[in-house]
Order: structure tokens, then sequence, then C-alpha cells
């Protein structure tokens, strides 16, 4: 009997020694397999109002429990956006940090150095319809108004950027129901400083309307002359110029008149009347003190 209580109260030490042990075991080996997860970084130092193209992006490895908040994990989320702050090489990437592509920082950030982004007032006719989407290629076209022929069109400006349309800056994005607002009709345009000016000029002399183009094609017209109204009506010009006063009838024969309309001489007449007299033969003639001329044709 006694043997026996020997016999358990060694298991019993037994088994409280190997789970003291499996204890110590777990608690000295479980922070080099603490569950990590994989976050978004730069590969590279960066400054503010940078924006983010794939190839700075890099993933680093991160606890679980000391992953910032607000990492981001997909590179889809960071691409395209310009960053509010300095952030250095392999710094866990925070959404905080960066600019929103709807806002006005993040628009801003996207502008190519030497650009400038210019907004024009478009309709559905103008604006073609519904098939403008940012980063389309159109080309700008200058209508001014006026009388018969003073109206013309021209091609302004050829293969622009759109930068946004109202609140969208991705293509295919459409407004949030949830937020009640009504798209803005203006359509922001990435061209030079130059055509800039052009461009500002043509909106408060006439309309603008934006041609769809392929992107694609990169082609340019090589004549950007203006066109008039006559090319929708070739007769138009001829129609709107004064005519010319009716011709007298030619009649040969002496000029006279009849029912009041001028007969033109005939050019024997012409001829003849232009011709110079002949000569005339002239006597002097002397009776005494008088003198006297006589004349013979």
């Amino acid at each position: 009997m006694d043997r026996t209580r020997v016999i358990i109260v060694f298991a019993l030490a037994w088994v409280s020694a190997a789970a003291l042990s499996w204890f110590l075991y777990k608690k000295t080996s479980e922070p080099a397999g603490e569950k990590t997860a994989a976050v978004l970084a730069l590969n590279r130092n960066l400054a503010a109002g940078t924006l983010i193209k794939d190839s700075d992006l890099t993933k680093v490895s991160v606890r679980v429990k000391e992953a910032p908040r607000g990492s981001l994990a997909r590179k889809e989320d960071a691409v395209n956006r310009a960053l509010l702050v300095d952030v250095t090489a392999n710094e866990p990437l925070l959404d905080q940090k960066l600019a929103r592509r709807s806002g006005v920082e993040g628009i801003a950030a996207t502008i190519e150095e030497g650009k400038r982004a210019v907004a024009v007032k478009i309709d559905a006719a103008s604006g073609v319809g519904e098939l403008l989407d940012p980063g389309a290629r159109v080309d700008v076209l200058y209508t001014k108004p006026g009388r018969a022929f003073e109206a013309i069109a021209t091609t302004l400006l050829q293969n622009v950027q759109v930068l946004s349309v109202g609140r969208r800056t991705r293509p295919g994005e459409r407004p949030d129901p949830k937020t009640k607002l009504t798209p803005l009709p203006v359509a922001t345009l990435l061209v030079t400083p130059e055509e800039a000016q052009k461009l500002e000029l043509a909106k408060n002399q006439g309309k603008i309307s934006l041609v769809l183009r392929n992107p694609t094609d990169p082609k340019r017209l090589a004549n950007t002359d203006p066109v008039t109204t006559q090319v929708l009506d070739p007769l138009a010009m001829e129609r709107s110029q004064p005519r010319p006063p009716a011709k007298a009838a030619r009649k040969r024969g002496p000029a006279s008149a009849e029912n009041g309309v001028e007969i033109e001489e005939s050019p024997d007449l012409k001829k003849k009347k232009a011709e110079p007299p002949p000569p005339k033969a002239v006597v002097d003639v002397f009776r005494g003190a008088k003198h006297t001329q006589e004349v013979f044709r």
C-alpha cells in the first residue's frame, strides 16, 4: 500500500514537472513564433507632396500586435496618392499620411511638372454626354457666334488629358448616392500655361466644346484654320453678295434712248468719232487795206 502511494506521488510529480517545463518553454519561445502581417512601406525616402508610384512600394513584416493603426496592405490603396508628410524607407505606410484621391491636395499633386489644371464648364452636349471620364483624351473646339459669316469654329487644342469630371477623379467612378451631391458640370483639363491662356480667352469670347478621341491616337490635325457657316451652305456667300447693275442693251448704230435705256454706240461709230477731222485749207486774201481769209474744205 505504501509502495502504491509512492508510485502515485512520483507520477504526480513527474506530470507537474512536465507541465511546468512546457509552460516555461511556451513563454520563452512565443515571441519568436508570434503572428506577423505584411504591410506596405516605401523602398526609398520620399518628401511630402510626392505622388506614389507602384515602383516606390515594397512590403515589410511587422507583428500583428505592433502594426500601426491605418497600415495599408494593398498597393491599389496607395498608388497615385500623394504624401502629406515626409516618409522614410521601410516605414509602414499609413492611410492618414496620404492625400485623398478626390481631395484638393491629392489632385494638385497629380499635376505634371510644367502643366496647369484649368476647369471648363460643360453640359450634356459639350461634354460628350456620359462618355467623358477622368483620364480621357479630348480635343477642344472653340465656337464664336455672330451673324452670317462672322460666326466661326476652330480646333483650339488637341489631345488634351481630362484630369477630373466634376468630383470624379478616377475612370468609372460615380457619385455616392449617400452624399446627395449633384455632379458639377465642370471638366478639369491638363494643359500648358500657354494653352491655359488661350483656353481662358476662348471661354470669355465664345463657347467651348470637348470632342472625345481615342487615347491611342496621338495624331494632330495639320489644318486648324477656322471655318464659317459657308461650309454648311456653300451658296450662302453668293446670295449674300450685292448683285451688279444690269448691263445696257447693245445696238449698233447711233446713240439713242429707247424706253429710258441708253443704247451703247457701235464700235465703228466710236472709232469714227475718235478720228480727228481732215485738215482745212486757209487762204489769206488782201484787198487794199482789207484782209480776209477763205477756207477750202
